[in-house]
């Protein structure tokens, strides 16, 4: 009976000593969503930064991406409904529509429909003839379920690519890359490559993209973070598999974070309810932090000031009662 008691002491002791990460409590919740929330994007509005609108995925069958202002309420002529299962959202600045003309630009997965849809922002018109479907040339039903997207500017070429995952698929090639073309017959999607390995384990998901580096991070959910070149001519071959240690048990939404002399990668750890934060140059842990959502899958960053209501940047994160959180960029006490 003492061995029994003196288990359960020491057990209380050990939990009593771990310490619970204080909330930082979020600036703005907004409002919920019909279904499920997943991933968001923040646009800058150029003209000014306090009208900008943060786009949110609401991932079900009758779903849609929802606009936010930053007050959190929906912007409903901004809003795209009628659509199925739309999961990750990305969003580019500067698309070259022709010698003339440039727009913003959004890219989401509809994963019940195997496509790409591509609007411009923000006056929200398609620009994809319909969509532009992906993963045509696998025999699998199941390997064709697009869910994680990123938008990849070269700085070199001004060239946007469009890198996509899916709900599963094989250990390697579970990327593809697709380059925009706009010409006369409007905008068309070219794959340019297939490259990415895969654990396994659970699935790939969050991809995020370095555009100042030419870098491309995504979460291999149960195993790591790993890291390739974003430019199709340097190649396929991996650069890195990191920070899988740090997380209980999935690594979900990737934002980065860039500053001046710094830039941070903040990585959603979904299970535990906390952001693990690596340096972006070393990949580095330095710290966990608490922004009190649950089971967050994406997320999106800004360090630009977004008028008197966020004065330091922006971060946005899913929270799982259908509904998105916003911090001040700040309270995240990234230079620290």
């Amino acid at each position: 009976m003492m061995k029994y008691i003196y288990i359960i002491v020491v057990g209380l002791l050990i939990v009593s000593c771990v310490k619970k990460l204080p909330v930082i409590a979020p600036d703005v919740i907004t409002e919920k969503t019909l279904h499920d929330t997943d991933d968001p994007a923040i646009w800058i509005n150029p003209n000014d930064a306090s009208k900008s609108i943060i786009f949110g995925t609401d991932k079900e069958t009758d779903g849609a991406i929802y606009a936010f202002d930053l007050d959190g309420k929906i912007i409903e002529e901004k809003t795209i409904r009628g659509l199925k299962r739309p999961n990750n959202i990305d969003l580019e600045y500067g698309f070259r529509l022709d010698d003339s003309t440039k727009v913003d630009i959004i890219a989401f997965t509809e994963r019940e429909r195997q496509q790409i849809r591509l609007f411009s922002v923000p006056d929200m018109k398609p620009l994809d003839n319909g969509s532009f479907k992906v993963f045509e040339d696998v025999p699998q039903p199941e390997f064709r379920l697009p869910m994680g997207i990123a938008l990849y500017k070269s700085p070199k070429t001004n060239m946007v690519y469009i890198i996509v995952g899916r709900k599963t698929g094989p250990e390697t090639g579970y990327l593809y890359q697709y380059e925009l073309v706009s010409d006369s017959l409007g905008i068309q999607s070219q794959l340019v490559r297939k490259f990415g390995q895969f654990s396994g384990k659970k699935e790939i998901e969050a991809i995020a993209i370095d555009d100042k580096n030419g870098i491309v991070y995504y979460s291999d959910e149960g195993h790591c973070i790993r890291k390739y070149y974003a430019e199709p001519s340097k190649g396929d071959e991996e650069i890195l598999c990191f920070g899988g240690e740090y997380f209980k048990a999935d690594i979900e939404g990737i934002a980065i974070a860039h500053y001046p002399d710094k830039s941070f990668l903040i990585v959603s750890n979904q299970q535990a309810g906390t952001f693990n934060i690596f340096d972006l140059n070393t990949n580095a842990f330095i710290k966990e932090i608490n922004l009190g959502t649950l089971e967050t899958d994406g997320c999106d960053v800004s360090t630009l000031a977004l008028g008197d209501k966020f004065p330091n940047g922006l971060f946005v994160s899913m929270n799982d009662e259908m509904n998105f959180f916003f911090h001040d960029l700040a309270k995240l006490k990234l230079l620290e």
